[in-house]
């Protein structure tokens, strides 16, 4: 008997597009668990949160950006470094500045190739017209710790809080309404995708986000969350999802068993109270196999290639 369909190769249908108004100039672009976007207004010009995967897809924010303001798009913020979320980015052609975190670029420079060979053959329904992709994205500003872009009299604080989904993750704040874009460092009802994340930091990152009080954010996957309880309850889930996780991989460590029996044990865990999330089947192998990686010691994420996500999907879905 075979196993599921390799990643989201047979996920083919359609998703409905929904673009919300989450506060004052405040819009968040989700399609039923896909990757999302941001949208930040402000006098003189629009922030864009995360690009989406082609051009093509970008086109599509584009298109409800324009049915909401003529405001020139002049900046866009990569919140790490994951192809679904960069390669559009040349489609904003009036934007000034591209940026990320200085651990996001350091990303994009050890493994950026190879993950966007990696993740256009896991999603085929996302990267539609990905000839049309230039190569790597590039930021032209990166920063360490915060920093702040002013759209006229609006700011938008942009953070990296700390690991997480990944080593480069960025939120960005938006003091006078008390909106939070958070990236996949937050998910709503979706799986988080961990296969190159840092799993002892994560929960405390969330704290970082969370200490933030938003009243509404908008998580990398999933509905946008407006009200302060929404957005407790979806920082809850996500942390609850990652112990689940985590804390059923060390056991399997700890006792001793090898990859397989770790992620029969994660099974055994998750599929109850998370399988019904949006990516939970293409994300369980790889969050298996970088968590066990990370309870044997192994810090710094093993770069995912094409024939390495075959290779571990035949050894734990086949």
């Amino acid at each position: 008997m075979s196993g599921p369909a390799f990643a989201s190769a047979a996920d083919l249908a359609e998703k409905t597009i929904t673009f919300a108004e989450i506060g004052p100039g405040l819009y968040a672009f989700t399609a039923e668990g896909d990757p999302n976007t941001g949208v930040i207004i402000g006098d003189d010009g629009v922030l864009i949160v995360d690009a989406q995967a082609t051009p093509a897809m970008a086109q599509a924010v584009i298109d409800r950006v324009r049915s909401v303001t003529d405001k020139p798009i002049t900046h866009v913020l990569l919140s790490h470094y994951h192809a679904v979320r960069v390669l559009g980015a040349s489609a904003y052609r009036d934007a000034k500045m591209i940026l990320a975190s200085d651990a996001t670029r350091d990303l994009i420079v050890e493994r950026g190739a190879q993950d966007m060979d990696s993740e256009i053959g896991r999603f085929p329904r996302l990267f539609r017209g990905k000839e049309t992709i230039p190569g790597l994205t590039w930021p032209s500003i990166t920063f360490a710790g915060e920093m702040s872009v002013w759209l006229g009299k609006r700011e938008v604080r942009i953070k990296h809080p700390g690991r997480g989904h990944t080593a480069g993750d960025t939120i960005a704040w938006v003091p006078d309404a008390g909106v939070m874009f958070s990236g996949d460092l937050v998910e709503y009802r979706s799986a988080c995708y961990c296969g190159d994340a840092h799993f002892a930091d994560w929960p405390e990152t969330l704290k970082r986000v969370a200490g933030h009080d938003p009243v509404a954010l908008v998580p990398g996957r999933g509905d946008a969350l407006v009200g302060r309880d929404k957005v407790a309850a979806a920082i809850a889930g996500t942390t609850d999802f990652l112990e689940t996780l985590y804390g059923t991989v060390r056991k399997a460590v700890a006792a001793g068993k090898d990859l397989r029996a770790a992620f029969a044990d994660v099974r055994a865990a998750m599929d109850g109270p998370f399988g019904s999330y949006a990516i939970y089947e293409h994300c369980l192998p790889f969050n298996v196999s970088r968590a066990y990686d990370e309870a044997r010691g192994i810090d710094h994420p093993v770069i995912w290639t094409a024939e390495r996500d075959r290779e571990m999907w035949a050894r734990l879905q086949g």
